[in-house]
């Protein structure tokens, strides 16, 4: 089933659409946060989200993921789309038990799991409960555009695929099992947004769980979710 999705608390109405003065709280939420992370003054000290976050069901994480601030180093930007991968998911790494390659999986809540997809990109993951991690998809790039500009050779879109987005940030094989706890390494809240969900993409098994997530209307995912 393919359909839009509440946000963190109450964003709609009946027909499960944001109202004006709904719209106008969010902008008003949005700027703030930019206000708020300093980007507005070029950066700032950002306090990352807690452990106790990623302790949950990754299919809760993922979704409220979604419009959250991801910076690695002098790079980063709002992450517009997510996948969730249960311990118990036939299309998840760990589904055959924990082995040298996805260790990190199985770490504490929070962890960067980092893997390689077709020998050629590496893609960027935050660990839930054991077994369980959020594929980050897309975000929108704010922080460090000329530098994630330069490594993605001047290629568009940016950061708008979980390949894409590891390139842009620099993501490579020394993030694995590192934590996001740090200025140089980190996931911050950012505002709601309207939230809409789908099937994963690029897999075979247990390709009907909704488990896509991403920023409804926004520019910046890697692939539009077709309409409910």
């Amino acid at each position: 089933m393919i359909g839009k999705i509440a946000g963190r608390g109450d964003h709609g109405n009946q027909n499960g659409k944001r109202t004006t003065s709904q719209r106008l709280v969010d902008l008003a939420v949005h700027f703030a946060w930019h206000r708020r992370l300093g980007l507005d003054r070029g950066g700032a000290d950002l306090i990352p989200l807690p452990d106790l976050f990623f302790a949950r069901d990754v299919v809760q994480v993922a979704r409220d993921l979604v419009g959250a601030w991801l910076q690695l180093g002098a790079c980063g930007g709002w992450i517009t789309e997510t996948e969730a991968y249960a311990a118990d998911d036939p299309a998840s790494h760990s589904f055959r038990g924990q082995t040298p390659r996805n260790a990190a999986m199985f770490g504490p809540p929070g962890t960067a799991y980092v893997y390689r997809s077709y020998g050629l990109h590496w893609c960027l993951n935050v660990t839930c409960l054991p077994g369980s991690a959020v594929l980050f998809r897309s975000m929108e790039p704010v922080a460090g555009l000329d530098l994630m500009v330069s490594r993605r050779q001047g290629a568009r879109p940016l950061a708008a695929g979980p390949g894409r987005l590891g390139q842009a940030l620099g993501v490579s094989a020394a993030l694995n099992g590192q934590r996001y706890a740090t200025q140089e390494l980190l996931l911050a809240p950012g505002p709601v947004h309207e939230i809409v969900c789908g099937p994963r993409i690029g897999i075979r098994q247990a390709a009907d769980r909704p488990w896509r997530f991403g920023q409804a209307k926004s520019p910046y995912l890697s692939r539009p979710f077709p309409a409910a």
